[in-house]
């Protein structure tokens, strides 16, 4: 079943945080991850959630993910992020496989 990471950060040095983009695209497509969200505009229609830069990656499984975020090639990259901006909140949700009923708690 698929999972998605989503993301909210503070951009705090944009020269570090675009090489981390570069670096981190092609490491998350090794694990089969798939940007569907890096920014853009964000427009509150509900509630008084204030994100700042949304990032939304898809991953074919939790086990896929944990590989990724776990990886020797993504240490590095992390390390950069940490430098370049502030991780606000992250979440990791499991997507919707087409069969499931999952409509409750």
């Amino acid at each position: 079943m698929p999972v998605y990471t989503i993301s909210d950060i503070q951009v705090t040095n944009w020269e570090r945080y675009e090489h981390y983009v570069r670096q981190t695209r092609a490491i998350a497509e090794k694990f089969g991850g798939k940007y569907h969200i890096r920014g853009g505009e964000i427009k509150v229609v509900a509630g008084d959630w204030k994100p700042n830069r949304l990032i939304v990656i898809e991953f074919p499984s939790m086990e896929a993910l944990v590989q990724f975020r776990d990886s020797p090639e993504y240490q590095p990259a992390a390390e950069i992020r940490k430098g370049a901006s502030n991780l606000i909140s992250s979440i990791v949700v499991e997507g919707y496989d087409g069969e499931s009923d999952n409509i409750g708690g």
